[in-house]
């Protein structure tokens, strides 16, 4: 078992007391995260598919109607049952085997974001500040109101739910009744990337990237900052170009913490003190995965990269996919598998980066970087369809 992290609080620390923090303006101007597959938010049409000699088949195991949705919405993966939501304010539970619909209701909200589980409750949000809570038979336990709009699914674990909303402030929210634990807040830089991803909950902490390019660690209990650090550092001569915001999930392992920032740096962390291991200059909306060697991540051109995961050498590259508009990658069985901006799922040998398989669904971009399952992967569609997908 992993130890609980003791999270240092940090003399600048941000986070809040319930009820003690004051306003901030819900104004800030910010650009929508470019969908996800998107990274460049073009609408100019992808390239054609590369030529491919495939070794590997995938497959759709499974497909389930959920609802349409935009970025944000991403399934919610647990041992018994997948979770996924849509903007008309539909909440599912699909068997994870077979795709089954065990239960759907109406949060009778307009969702802004993907579900949020643990194994006794189910959580959405909605676009006026509404945090929703069923129990995982989809009866509805209560609701309350944060700050604004819901901006990332909900993550919740040890009674606590996490919750992100587009004032910039992150709660901590209790699961008996919804009731305000801990609020963190930052000042945000003039113009930023609007963050989907949401955090991990992993080793007593809560990890997430900010505007600005920063890898914050809080306690999950208190709200309290453990540690800050600088992903990437914000350069050039307009607001624009000075963009460098942290914009997906990062990693959390036995011994480091993992993130990357668009127009930024992908770079590694001590998971308990917060210092630097290493960094490379690749940025990257779309965001990482891993697995016991090797990182990989999306750049913000489209190449797909594994770097070392102790050291960040670089393993290999693969850009026969620049043009699809890919995005964020994740482990798909033995490979590393992408989905672009038209739906199909590529499949890349982890060994040496060759192009090895792929797959079409619907024809419409993935909401969020895949979330992992069982030997695959799981991804919510623009139109509405919740894939999962194995490798054979």
């Amino acid at each position: 078992m992993i130890p609980r992290l003791p999270l240092r609080i940090a003399v600048l620390a941000l986070a809040l007391a319930a009820g003690g923090c004051s306003s901030l303006p819900s104004w800030m101007p910010t650009i929508p995260a470019p969908s996800f597959a998107w990274l460049t938010g073009s609408s100019k049409a992808p390239g054609p598919l590369p030529e491919l000699s495939p070794s590997v088949t995938p497959v759709v195991a499974w497909q389930a109607t959920a609802g349409k949705a935009v970025a944000g919405f991403a399934p919610l993966v647990t041992p018994d049952a997948v979770y996924a939501a849509a903007a008309d304010g539909t909440v599912v539970r699909l068997d994870p085997a077979s795709g089954r619909v065990v239960w759907r209701v109406s949060a009778g909200r307009t969702l802004s974001a993907g579900a949020g589980a643990d194994g006794s409750i189910v959580v959405v949000g909605s676009d006026k500040g509404d945090v929703l809570a069923f129990d995982t038979d989809g009866k509805a336990l209560w609701a309350v109101k944060v700050g604004s709009e819901v901006i990332s699914p909900p993550k919740t674990a040890e009674g606590t739910i996490v919750v992100f909303s587009g004032d910039g402030r992150v709660y901590g929210l209790s699961t008996k009744d919804g009731s305000t634990r801990w609020v963190y807040q930052r000042a945000n830089p003039p113009l930023i990337v609007r963050n989907y991803a949401g955090a991990v909950i992993e080793r007593g902490g809560v990890f997430f990237g900010t505007a600005g390019g920063r890898l914050v660690a809080l306690d999950l209990a208190t709200g309290t900052v453990g540690w800050e650090a600088a992903v990437a550092t914000p350069k050039g001569s307009t607001e624009l170009e000075r963009i460098a915001d942290v914009t997906s999930l990062p990693t959390i392992g036995d011994r480091h913490a993992c993130a990357t920032a668009y127009q930024g740096r992908t770079a590694c962390f001590d998971v308990v003190r917060g210092t630097p291991v290493w960094s490379r200059d690749i940025g990257s909306l779309g965001g990482i995965a891993v697995d016991a060697k090797s990182l990989y991540v999306t750049d913000d051109a489209g190449a797909v990269h594994a770097l070392d995961r102790s050291t960040g050498a670089s393993v290999w590259k693969q850009d026969k996919l620049a043009q699809r508009r890919i995005g964020g990658p994740q482990l798909v069985g033995d490979y590393v598998g992408v989905v672009d901006v038209e739906g199909w799922l590529h499949l890349i040998s982890p060994i040496n980066g060759a192009y090895v398989g792929r797959v079409a669904t619907d024809g419409s971009a993935p909401t969020s970087q895949p979330a992992a399952t069982v030997g695959g992967a799981a991804w919510q569609s623009a139109n509405g369809t919740v894939f999962s997908v194995r490798a054979r």
